[in-house]
């Protein structure tokens, strides 16, 4: 086996990728692989100093260029500064991660206010919207490039705590079909929709419980690491899925949506 040449197939060298919510989690085990893979970054997450922290991070333990900028990606105007960051550093965007969500806890259907009804539908949808849209009207026009939706299997089985959530998170799924259109030949747009990951999220479950879950519901018996998203986002980032388009991808164990 050549495994120099195999791994040339997910080389992102030259590359330059955003990736939203990088700081933490998913993010930040999709930028860590990135950078790895050769690409120059831009992360981003609500809080400057998480962004400057792992910027830097990046930099001095992997050599490769990354810039933090600040962003909440449910502002517009936000979102617009960070794409205006990103090729006032670099001059082009390659891969756009659109990684950023959010499910906060609601105790039942008719406390949850249309502002925070808004802030979810805008954080994991109209945000995702708008950086899509510019950024790959901009990669159209030019060179071309990917955009990978970071879903949830909640888009396909919500439960009754993340029912805002997984409406947007539909909606998502919705955006990356409409986009792999709207956007093509050049650009390519897909999803990568987990299952459960055991990532800060995971803090606020009881894990007893989840477990007793996982077993009966996933064939893996478990959540997922962190670590374990990385091949999927390399695949879509890279050469070697120049002809997946519009793909929704579940990383999830085999998760079973039906109800027992």
């Amino acid at each position: 086996m050549d495994s120099e040449k195999t791994a040339q197939h997910f080389d992102l060298s030259g590359k330059v990728a955003v990736i939203t919510g990088g700081t933490r989690g998913l993010g930040l085990a999709m930028a860590k692989a990135f950078a790895e893979a050769g690409a120059k970054l831009v992360v981003s997450s609500r809080k400057a100093d998480a962004c400057e922290a792992v910027a830097s991070t990046i930099r001095d333990e992997m050599g490769t260029e990354c810039i933090g900028v600040a962003c909440h990606v449910g502002d517009w105007d936000a979102c617009d500064a960070l794409i205006a960051a990103a090729y006032a550093e670099y001059g082009q965007v390659d891969v756009l991660v659109n990684n950023a969500g959010m499910s906060p806890l609601y105790e039942n259907l008719t406390s949850i206010s249309r502002e925070l009804y808004n802030k979810v539908m805008d954080v994991n949808l109209a945000g995702p919207f708008r950086l899509a849209a510019v950024i790959g009207e901009r990669m159209a026009a030019g060179a071309g490039g990917s955009i990978i939706n970071v879903s949830s299997t909640s888009s396909k089985m919500p439960g009754a705590k993340e029912i805002p959530y997984g409406a947007a998170k539909a909606g998502l799924n919705s955006l990356t079909i409409g986009l792999s259109y709207a956007l093509g030949p050049n650009v390519r747009t897909n999803c990568i929709m987990p299952g459960p990951f055991l990532t800060d999220i995971s803090k606020a479950w009881d894990m007893e419980s989840m477990k007793k879950v996982f077993k009966a519901k996933i064939p893996r018996e478990r959540a997922g690491e962190a670590e374990e998203i990385v091949g999927a986002a390399l695949y879509l980032a890279s050469d070697a899925s120049s002809f997946t388009n519009g793909a929704i991808i579940k990383i999830d164990g085999g998760m079973n949506y039906a109800p027992s």
